[in-house]
């Protein structure tokens, strides 16, 4: 669990009641010592920001490029998008997933809404919470469509990379986060 900045004790307490052993990743010891990372939701120009400062912005790409799975939830999927649309660019980005999306683009927090989701490989439905989330506006064709949201793709899922553009660690619903791990244990 990268802990530079965002919802971080969420996603510990998801990926816990899902079967993993989370950890905090803040160094890039920490980083080159784990399996798998989560990129959590936050403030995507200041996690970028921080990945940069503390050395691991270089060293997540090549582990990243070397196979190590990662899951990005709203802020985390900016900093995982090849293509960031519109007018606000994200410095400082992995860059890793062929997506474009676009920053902010459900509105600002008063807008915060919750949706009922179908999602692929879940038997009921997800409730799923976008707070300031992005928007997928563009997946390539290696990217996989998991579930949308008024016609919208909202989770995505190339080889071993996953993201989804709202929160799901805020529901109390660990399912997404039981795939992320089936995924780490499959590869």
């Amino acid at each position: 669990m990268l802990a530079l900045q965002g919802d971080t004790r969420e996603h510990l307490r998801a990926l816990e009641s899902a079967g993993a052993t989370p950890v905090e990743v803040k160094t890039a010891a920490r980083l080159a010592a784990v399996d798998a990372l989560v990129l959590p939701g936050g403030e995507s120009t200041t996690i970028g920001k921080l990945l940069d400062r503390f050395e691991l912005l270089e060293p997540l790409k090549e582990r990243t490029a070397d196979g190590m799975p990662l899951y990005g939830t709203c802020a985390g999927l900016i900093l995982m998008a090849n293509e960031i649309r519109g007018g606000q660019d994200a410095p400082h980005r992995l860059g890793v997933m062929d997506v474009g999306v676009r920053r902010n683009a459900y509105g600002r927090q008063v807008d915060s809404f919750e949706a009922d989701l179908e999602v692929r490989g879940l038997d009921d439905f997800f409730t799923a919470v976008f707070i300031r989330a992005p928007v997928v506006e563009r997946v390539g064709q290696s990217v996989e469509v998991l579930a949308t949201c008024d016609g919208v793709p909202v989770v995505v899922r190339q080889g071993h990379l996953m993201a989804s553009s709202f929160h799901p660690e805020v529901t109390g619903d660990a399912r997404l986060h039981e795939m992320f791990v089936e995924m780490v244990r499959a590869s």
